[in-house]
């Protein structure tokens, strides 16, 4: 296939995960707002800014672009959590969600220049245990996850903040749906096993 495929996406984590489909691809910034529009459902929410993404790279670029995009939303009671950014509001968020159960909304959008579409969002439940003031202070100094909504890396350490993971991809909880991504790309007419 002679198209190009582009992750709009600045995210490590997204990078890492789309490099493990063996395909070529750039990396663009998307420079989307992603302001929460008010009373937006989490799910709604995700799927609007991965549209946004996927289709400001690719109609930047233009050609035979396909551009990936993906947000992902936390979602406590349906309210959507954002990124701590910093340590007292990272031990804010997890006390809040000690002993409860956090859904995290993961969407995928694969678009082409021309406007060409596919789509797909991705539900992990992710259980919590009854952590104490101790156990969050000392995961959060530990591992510092200001960047990641939740206030965890379920890639490292935060694991051990889980009773338990209901997931159908496991790579979605990190930030990309590698399942749905390949899917969604062999529809494209990309080449994977």
């Amino acid at each position: 296939m002679s198209a190009s495929l582009v992750l709009a996406s600045t995210s490590a984590y997204r990078r890492a995960l789309l490099a493990r489909l063996g395909l070529p691809f750039t990396v663009e910034r998307p420079e989307v707002d992603e302001t929460p529009a008010p009373g937006e459902a989490p799910p709604a929410l995700a799927l609007r800014l991965g549209r946004a993404k996927a289709h400001a790279v690719a109609q930047r670029l233009g050609g035979d672009t396909w551009a990936i995009g993906s947000d992902q939303v936390a979602d406590l009671d349906g309210a959507p959590l954002g990124k701590p950014g910093g340590r007292a509001a990272a031990i804010a968020q997890l006390q809040r969600m000690r002993g409860r159960t956090l859904r995290f909304h993961t969407s995928l959008v694969l678009a082409h220049a021309d406007g060409r579409q596919y789509e797909a969002c991705d539900l992990t439940c992710v259980h919590l245990r009854a952590l104490t003031d101790a156990e969050i202070a000392r995961y959060v100094d530990a591992e510092r996850p200001y960047d990641c909504a939740g206030s965890f890396k379920s890639e490292g350490l935060g694991i051990a903040l889980f009773e338990a993971i209901d997931s159908h991809d496991p790579t979605a909880l990190v930030g990309l749906p590698l399942i749905a991504t390949a899917r969604l790309l062999r529809a494209a007419g990309f080449a994977l096993p």
